[in-house]
């Protein structure tokens, strides 16, 4: 839990970690959670920061799927992004470990190797003074981990797996965040839309401590996820 990203009193899982939790509950079928690529020529900084955190998690599902392929694809797409925001050089030498690592079949040094570079993602952007586009980044991975491990649970439920998903203090943290970026960035239609979207999350995943959600709560959890998923990296998104 250490690399994750620390403000305040509450530490954001990164989506290795998401998916470490639920892997514990039992076998999952990694490679059924992947989707297709997505677009990596975004105009707007904002929606690139959001993609740039859910490639990030996809990264780490090709790396619980052991698919170096996968991990490859995903790699190259996300110096893409990186590059689109301005953090390429740092990026350049963890996209060539990560192809290296992918050919070896190393996965733990992979899984270690995904998780520097989402630090050094946000370590970059925070020495340009772009700590907003950090929250977006955040933020892209949990929905994308969330949309995977609630996708994840659909298929298979059981009730141990499902109670991962409570995470009201995380959303509310993350939501808190969101409302402090600069106002400009916060009148982003798409920004907008994902702040607005996680007051609704944050009432799905407040479920008591004792109770486990059921296939039911874990569905609309997914299609609330989902939704914003599909506005993130939707190419008609307002730029």
């Amino acid at each position: 839990m250490a690399k994750a990203v620390k403000s305040d009193s509450i530490t954001v899982p990164t989506p290795g970690e998401l998916f470490a939790a639920l892997g514990k509950s039992g076998k999952i079928n990694w490679s059924a959670q992947y989707r297709a690529p997505i677009p990596v020529t975004y105009a707007n900084r904002a929606q690139i920061a959001l993609n740039l955190g859910g490639l990030i998690a996809d990264g780490f599902i090709a790396v619980e799927a052991k698919d170096g392929q996968q991990v490859k694809n995903i790699g190259s797409d996300i110096m893409k992004l990186g590059k689109a925001l301005g953090v390429s050089e740092q990026l350049l030498s963890r996209g060539n470990s990560i192809n290296e690592f992918a050919e070896n079949n190393q996965w733990d040094t992979l899984q270690e190797e995904l998780e520097a570079t989402q630090n050094e993602v946000k370590s970059s952007m925070q020495s340009h003074a772009d700590q907003d586009l950090v929250i977006l980044v955040t933020l892209g991975g949990w929905i994308r981990g969330t949309q995977v491990v609630t996708g994840a649970i659909m298929k298979n439920y059981n009730a141990a797996a499902a109670k991962v998903l409570r995470e009201p203090a995380l959303v509310h943290f993350m939501q808190s965040k969101l409302n402090a970026i600069s106002p400009e960035l916060r009148q982003e239609p798409l920004v907008k839309d994902v702040s607005e979207q996680l007051t609704g999350i944050e009432k799905l995943v407040s479920f008591p401590e004792s109770k486990a959600p059921s296939a039911e709560d874990v569905g609309k959890l997914n299609e609330a996820v989902g939704k914003l998923m599909t506005k993130i990296e939707s190419k008609e998104s307002p730029k």
